[in-house]
């Protein structure tokens, strides 16, 4: 598949509304309700695209690339959740609005049950349809997720340890590609891009519908269990979850506990961890995985907030960010695990900090993500224990970017010698990032794909792997 060289140009909001007539709605920046549809959560990022399509089907987003490519555009595809650095618009970009392509649509009738949804549905909507069943596909913590954003960069949350990564449920897709081809994609048509879409981001196409697999999950126990974090109890909880049965999957953020009412005021402020955990196993088999948990808990003090419970998965997911001109930076990590010593560093640098907000959040993997060959997707990451992520917000770009240098050597402490990125916590697109994300034959492997679908570089709002 080759594609000729896109010419440089502008583009004019006539000749988007004339090239789309009847296949999208099309907003520009003099439009009312552009300023809403430009708007993506957290906020505080300024970008304005030039216009902003919001496609119905397949061949209303293949001619919005058509039309962006011809004229030299930037494309940037916005899913149906949030972006802490602005991802699903660019200033003077056509933006590809896929919130209307927002259908879950589950077949029982034949074989294991599977599910088709639309590119632009959250994890939150998935998740309560097919948990209506009794079925559920994993996806991360969030209920405003976009379920493509989560997929395509890997997909790591609440039941990763019991079913694995969001890519290792993805049955197919439906794909325009740069050249504006609408192509079906799965292990037998063009498996080399099935490949590259699990885990590889958004750089080979726009994907307007997903194909998962659905996995019988009518309830689970989980919720947050809030204790006083000190050294023994960070690194106490996420060695507890490593050696935990697969069935429990534990996420810990550790931050200053915010002023909410079901948190005692004698807390608010001070440092805590916030544990989720998730047991999608026996529900009689609960209280025994999580006793190890509540033994750390009990050795710190004692709970702060119990809010464990028994309830559908999709009652788990939290709501998304604070709306909000808030801005973040970050840094994720791979670690192999936490001692008291890092603990300790860590526990200090969030207490000598002025950000409005600042955290760490660790996930506790292992079990069925590391049962997948590392090569078998374009997530390669298979083998390691923990994923971290340190962040900083603030009121402005301007004032989040003093904190960078603080979040960097942190997520550097914490790391230690193991190296890597996940894509879909970084917080800018760059070379570093992306080569830290597909290292050695993944980067390799990549490159060609990207050439064959995406020679041009068209979709470049992303964590970008360039053509070979």
């Amino acid at each position: 598949m080759t594609a000729d060289p896109a010419p440089s140009g502008r583009l004019s909001p006539g000749a988007v509304r004339s090239a789309l007539d009847g296949a999208a709605a099309v907003l520009v920046p003099d439009d009312p309700g552009y300023e809403d549809a430009r708007t993506i959560e957290p906020g505080g990022v300024e970008l304005r695209p030039a216009a902003i399509v919001r496609p119905t089907d397949a061949a209303g987003v293949a001619r919005a690339v058509r039309l962006a490519r011809d004229a030299g555009a930037e494309v940037s595809v916005r899913s149906g959740g949030h972006s802490v650095f602005g991802l699903g618009r660019g200033t003077g970009a056509l933006t590809i609005d896929l919130r209307g392509l927002d259908a879950v649509d589950v077949d029982t009738s034949t074989g294991p049950p599977t599910a088709w949804a639309g590119g632009g549905v959250t994890a939150g909507a998935y998740s309560q349809t097919v948990g209506e069943l009794g079925l559920a596909t994993p996806f991360g913590d969030t209920a405003g997720v976009g379920v493509g954003g989560i997929t395509l960069g890997g997909g790591v949350g609440l039941l990763s340890r019991a079913h694995g990564m969001t890519i290792d449920h993805l049955l197919g897709a439906e794909v325009v590609t740069a050249d504006g081809q609408v192509l079906h994609v799965d292990a037998e048509e063009h498996p080399d891009l099935f490949w590259a879409l699990r885990g590889g981001g958004g750089n080979f196409g726009v994907v307007t519908r997903f194909r998962f697999a659905l996995t019988e999950l009518s309830e689970v126990v989980g919720g947050m269990l809030m204790l006083p974090a000190t050294p023994e109890s960070v690194a106490g909880i996420v060695a507890a979850a490593d050696a935990a049965p697969r069935g429990l999957t534990v996420i810990l953020m550790v931050m200053s506990a915010p002023p909410v009412p079901f948190i005692p005021a004698e807390w608010h402020g001070r440092l805590v961890v916030m544990a989720n955990l998730c047991w999608s196993g026996r529900p009689e088999d609960a209280d025994a995985a999580m006793a190890p948990v509540r033994d750390v808990a009990a050795r710190a003090g004692g709970a702060i907030v119990d809010g464990v419970r028994t309830g559908p998965y999709a009652g788990l997911l939290e709501g998304g960010p604070p709306p909000g001109a808030m801005v973040a930076t970050g840094r994720a990590f791979f670690t192999d695990g936490l001692d008291l010593d890092a603990a300790t560093h860590l526990l200090s640098q969030l207490e000598s900090v002025d950000a409005p907000m600042r955290a760490a959040q660790l996930r506790v993997l292992g079990g069925a993500v590391a049962d997948v060959d590392p090569g078998a997707t374009a997530y390669p990451h298979r083998g390691a224990r923990v994923l971290g992520n340190v962040a900083a917000v603030a009121p402005s770009a301007e004032a989040a970017a003093g904190y960078t240098p603080w979040v960097e050597a942190l997520a550097a402490r914490l790391r230690g010698d193991h190296p890597g990125a996940y894509v879909n916590f970084a917080l800018d697109g760059g070379l570093d990032v992306a080569r830290a994300a597909y290292p050695g034959a993944t980067w390799e492997r990549l490159r060609q794909v990207k050439r064959t679908y995406d020679p041009q570089n068209v979709f470049t709002g992303n964590v970008n792997v360039p053509p070979a």
